[in-house]
């Protein structure tokens, strides 16, 4: 039997479909919005609790190296004060008693040969070393940084400090994988590093850099597609710009000889 409509039915059924699409659509606002009030709390649950970063190595004394500064000073009168380099070959160079090994040796122990050679000469003599520049002890850094390269190390420094020495890291780093890459003679080890859960409070991975470290700072997945799709399309961009740098230069240059155009 064929059903018939009136038009105030169809109004009426009208007006139940619209209150019901508006009834999901606000439930669906509700849960968005209790969604976003409880999101900082869910975000502060996801973040790792603040942990103390690694105990330091014990400092056992600085081992001079080439081409450390060194600053000798020699008593009684006359007194001989001297600032020299080690050279390549581990030695440095002393008044009146010549070549005498400082690479290898703490300044203590330079202090203590230098006594010993130098006695001949002055009796009661004092001897005082003091490293006035330490090149030897550096740490190297590349990948996703603002200044790629290396940097000596004056003091205790760990690894987010050596990493906001060379300006810090670009956009594209992954902070979560930052490597310490350390030699031991024959050994070599790589020591983890999360950047990211460091600067949330977490310092578990925040490790005391050492002479000789290579912190490498990778970049994100979607960085290395970019770089490869980079390389593919424009793979002489780096030549290019290379000429404009020398092509920039050469003009300075002829500027410079001949400033009035002649």
């Amino acid at each position: 039997m064929p059903i018939e409509l009136d038009q105030n039915s169809i109004v009426h059924a009208g007006l139940r479909l619209q209150r019901g699409r508006v009834g999901g659509l606000g439930r669906a606002v509700r849960i968005v919005a209790a969604l976003a009030l409880s999101l900082p709390s869910m975000l502060a649950c996801a973040r790792p609790n603040p942990t103390a970063p690694p105990v330091a190595p014990p400092i056992e004394g600085y081992v001079v190296g080439a081409p450390d500064e060194l600053r000798i000073h020699i008593l009684p009168e006359p007194e001989i004060e001297r600032d020299v380099l080690v050279r390549p070959d581990g030695m440095i160079s002393i008044d009146l008693i010549g070549d005498v090994q400082a690479g290898g040796l703490t300044p203590t122990q330079i202090a203590a040969s230098i006594q010993e050679k130098i006695a001949r000469f002055k009796r009661d003599a004092s001897v005082s070393v003091t490293v006035l520049d330490s090149p030897s002890q550096f740490v190297t850094i590349y990948g996703e940084v603002t200044t790629p390269g290396t940097f000596s190390l004056s003091a205790e420094t760990r690894v987010s400090e050596a990493i906001g020495q060379v300006g810090g890291t670009r956009p594209f780093a992954s902070l979560n994988k930052v490597r310490i890459i350390r030699t031991d003679g024959s050994d070599t080890k790589v020591l983890r590093v999360r950047l990211k859960d460091i600067t949330n409070g977490d310092l578990a991975t925040n490790f005391v850099v050492e002479e000789g470290d290579l912190i490498v700072v990778p970049p994100t997945g979607l960085a290395r597609v970019g770089y490869a799709m980079q390389m593919l399309l424009f793979p002489l961009q780096p030549v290019l710009s290379g000429a404009t740098s020398v092509g920039s230069v050469a003009g300075g240059v002829t500027a410079i000889r001949n400033p009035a155009g002649r």
